[in-house]
């Protein structure tokens, strides 16, 4: 696969992609880029949604990360760029200091270009956007930015899966590789923990879109993901996740081939208060009754 070429580089090259930029920043006018659909004007610097952000991209951090998917990390790391805030919000979050109590700082675009150029320069394999969906308009003005620069290497969109369709197909022909959560199938435990009762809906739909314009995941010869779909999956105390039917909607309704990460880290954190079930961390049992339920149901390409 030495011929392989970013997808950004034809949209690049045919104007598309800066024209996909142009039109990301038009919405952002009466922001409707997520589910929440907020409506309003993140450019006018007076208010924000959901996600607590204007304009401009908010990053808390962003370095070569060696504890992503192996397709990803390989022997130089996958380059992360952790994004402040989030359109999803879940009480349970790891990282509740970046996406609810805002740790980071904002940027520009410019700013956002050189940190991939950089991420490049160290030997990452890929540029991991962590948390994109709610600074989408930005993403693409910074990657048209770095293509300029000599950026080649393939794109991740690594999100909460709280996405919405024509907000995905601004990037179609941008990102290689998309990497959503798939985090509950149930529309009460959303309402209860991220207060998104439309999650497994609009989940069930992004990923959808995203396997329509990437196919599964497909790896190099020196076990590097180059292109596709890769589907997290946090297993949750008491099967609050939906592990069985999540697993069998992507068997059935995306491929069998789609490439899962079932994973076991779930740990009280956040603030989840009144929410029993969470209070406690994932069984060893547990989980691997997660492997045999995704097994059953079809899921063998398990990171």
């Amino acid at each position: 696969m030495t011929d392989f070429e970013p997808a950004y580089m034809k949209s690049y090259r045919s104007g598309e992609l800066k024209r996909r930029a142009m039109e990301a920043k038009r919405r952002l006018h009466a922001c409707c880029l997520c589910p929440r659909r907020c409506n309003i004007d993140r450019t006018g610097r007076k208010r924000t949604g959901v996600c607590k952000t204007f304009d401009k991209a908010w990053v808390s951090s962003f370095h070569p990360h060696f504890g992503e998917e192996a397709p990803l990390v390989g022997k130089h790391g996958s380059g992360t760029i952790f994004f402040t805030h989030c359109n999803l919000l879940c009480t349970f979050c790891q990282n509740f200091d970046i996406s609810h109590q805002g740790m980071g700082r904002e940027i520009t675009d410019a700013q956002l270009a050189s940190m991939m150029l950089s991420l490049q320069k160290e030997g990452c394999h890929n540029i991991n956007f962590v948390t994109p969906s709610h600074v989408v308009p930005p993403v693409l003005s910074a990657v048209e930015m770095a293509c300029a620069q000599g950026l080649t290497i393939p794109l991740v969109y690594n999100s909460g899966g709280y996405d919405r369709v024509d907000t995905l197909k601004l990037l179609e022909g941008v990102f290689d590789i998309y990497m959503p959560d798939f985090k509950f199938w149930d529309s009460g435990i959303a309402e209860v923990t991220c207060h998104a009762p439309d999650y497994p809906e609009a989940a069930r739909k992004a990923i959808q879109e995203m396997h329509r314009q990437v196919g599964d995941l497909v790896i190099d010869e020196r076990g590097i993901a180059q292109r596709g779909l890769l589907v997290r999956h946090l297993v949750l105390p008491e099967k609050k996740a939906g592990t069985r039917e999540i697993m069998r909607f992507i068997s059935q309704k995306i491929s069998t081939d789609t490439y899962v990460n079932i994973m076991s880290q779930y740990r009280p954190c956040g603030n989840i208060e009144g929410i029993k079930p969470l209070q406690r961390p994932v069984s060893r049992r547990e989980f691997m009754d997660a492997l045999s339920t995704a097994r059953a149901e079809g899921i063998t390409r398990l990171d």
